[in-house]
């Protein structure tokens, strides 16, 4: 908690003056319930010894004031509480992102995707409890809960000490005690939430072969398993709940009886008037207002800061890929791309990918690289794109070093499409308007012609606002490998990288698409990577990677 607290507000990043605001508004809350409740108990007391109406008049005025008090600050207190915890949720999304952005893909291959959802979505929106319920309930406890003893202790000095430990056991005895019945529980919930939606998401996507190999029983017991495992979490932090609203009705119940038997006492002895009575023990009662949110932002803090840590796993990571301190020019068409040696794996896999890979492409030659799967070939696009960076050896530019220029440029300068181009649940203008969000309509349409796609786009009844599905699941395969394709050449860059293009694709489309791959990026740089014949015979040279953990390569003419 050390560490991890002080970093989770530097994220956030809240601002003091709204911070300050809010406390001093839910201190005021508090008050004016103590301030309505205390005097509501004198002013009956004092009516029913029948005094002249004038004599009851300011009282009667404060209950109105606090009454009407009451509402409206706590109206403000929850506009500006809110507005701290949604403008710091918003940094802290926005900032999550900047810091795993430039993680993607290499470096985020280790956690699953439903767990990563987990992190950018419920442990994101988690950071809102980290002002609202976690840290401002204690302050507006100290204020609140200070001027109340202080109030009592005024009239009877011992009924201000009983309340003071009172409220003392109950904001700070009853948290811990909770806190430490839930805290196991609640560090562990994130997690648990993570695995049942990395479990969900998996089986989600993955539903047809499951259900077409007869595995929805296996996987379903890993989903039950998967919650089974949450409820029992969730009971434990329920029974950590009741306990602490237990212990806190019962420290309330026993400090207004003291309060109250000090009281009497004081007054059988002439030291306060009888009609006071009513109103300390009603203050004491109101009082425990300011510490009763304590438990659950006990609670609340732990699971915050348990949701926290998993997304500081995240940001505190370095990139291993960045922009150098002083970026060179970028390179000016015509230019060379190659490969020198190069040797490269991926964070936290213990063997190589790529083992002594040389490759060189020269200004609008085509080169198709083909081996089998686990080869190295989608870590060559990777090296290219800089995802990666080798381990030995060098890729070049323009015979300059890769690491030498910024990423938005050699992303600029070289292009990728293939079979795991990831196409959104959005519309067909918006898929390809990706590579160029500024492109008119008609450069759209010439891309998408380009790709030999745009008469079947015209056809339909919404053109370009046809929405394509999860992952272009409307679409078939060769019309999703075309879209691809058309964002690809809208991009307009010199190199285009084309891995595995025809994957999933039967014999005939296949041949299609590459005949039109080939005519559309006449003039263009083009390396093909894939492990079909189709395309082959359009290419320069092919190159030819060997199985795993191998290092030599063939390279021949076509």
């Amino acid at each position: 908690m050390k560490r991890t607290l002080p970093a989770l507000l530097k994220l956030a990043d809240a601002a003091r003056p709204r911070l300050v605001a809010a406390a001093v508004l839910g201190a005021l809350t508090v008050v004016f319930g103590v301030g309505l409740m205390a005097v509501a108990g004198y002013l009956i007391s004092r009516a029913a010894e029948r005094p002249p109406i004038l004599t009851l008049m300011v009282a009667v005025a404060a209950v109105q004031a606090f009454g009407l008090g009451r509402p409206i600050v706590r109206y403000l207190e929850r506009l500006v509480s809110h507005d701290v915890a949604l403008r710091s949720l918003g940094r802290v999304r926005a900032r999550v992102y900047e810091r795993i952005e430039p993680l993607a893909p290499a470096e985020l291959d280790c956690y699953r995707e439903g767990d990563l959802l987990t992190r950018m979505v419920a442990d994101v929106d988690a950071q809102q409890n980290l002002y609202l319920r976690g840290l401002l309930p204690p302050v507006v406890a100290l204020l609140a809960g200070g001027l109340s003893v202080g109030v009592a202790a005024a009239f009877v000095p011992g009924a201000g000490l009983v309340l003071a430990a009172g409220l003392l056991s109950a904001g700070l005895a009853v948290p811990a005690l909770t806190g430490y019945l839930g805290a196991r529980a609640g560090r562990r919930q994130a997690g648990a939430r993570g695995a049942l939606s990395a479990e969900l998401v998996e089986l989600l996507g993955a539903a047809p072969e499951v259900v077409a190999f007869g595995g929805e029983a296996a996987a379903l017991a890993g989903i039950r398993a998967a919650d089974g495992a949450l409820v029992r979490l969730a009971r434990r932090d329920a029974l950590a709940t009741g306990t602490g609203d237990a212990l806190g009705l019962v420290v309330t119940g026993v400090t207004v009886a003291g309060v109250l038997a000090l009281a009497i006492d004081a007054s059988a002895g002439g030291q306060l008037d009888r009609v006071l009575i009513a109103m300390l023990a009603l203050l004491a009662l109101a009082s425990f207002e300011a510490v009763t949110p304590l438990a659950a932002a006990a609670r609340e803090l732990s699971a915050t800061l348990a949701s926290g840590r998993r997304l500081l796993e995240l940001t505190t990571r370095e990139p291993a890929v960045r922009d150098p301190a002083e970026p060179a020019p970028p390179p000016v068409w015509p230019f060379s791309v190659a490969l020198d040696d190069a040797r490269a794996g991926y964070p936290g896999r213990p063997d190589l990918a790529l083992h002594g890979l040389s490759l060189r492409l020269a200004p609008g030659e085509r080169v198709a690289l083909v081996g089998p799967s686990g080869a190295g070939k989608t870590t060559v696009t990777n090296l290219l794109l800089r995802f990666l960076d080798p381990e030995a050896g060098r890729v070049t530019l323009a015979e300059r070093d890769l690491r030498d220029y910024a990423l938005a440029d050699v992303r600029r300068a070289i292009s990728v499409a293939g079979q795991e181009s990831h196409l959104f649940s959005a519309s067909i203008r918006d898929n390809v308007a990706l590579a160029r969000p500024d492109a008119s309509d008609a450069e759209l349409e010439q891309a998408l012609r380009r790709a030999r796609i745009w008469e079947w786009i015209r056809a339909l009844p919404d053109g370009l606002d046809t929405f394509v599905g999860e992952e272009g699941r409307a679409l078939s395969g060769g019309q999703r490998q075309r879209l691809v394709l058309a964002r690809a050449l809208l991009a307009d860059a010199p190199v285009l990288v084309l891995d595995e293009p025809t994957a999933h694709l039967d014999p005939g489309t296949a041949a299609e698409l590459m005949a039109d791959v080939f005519t559309a990026t006449a003039g263009r740089t083009v390396l093909l990577i894939t492990h079909r014949d189709e395309g082959l015979d359009r290419v320069d040279r092919v190159i030819t990677l060997p199985a795993a953990r191998a290092a030599a390569y063939v390279d021949g003419p076509i």
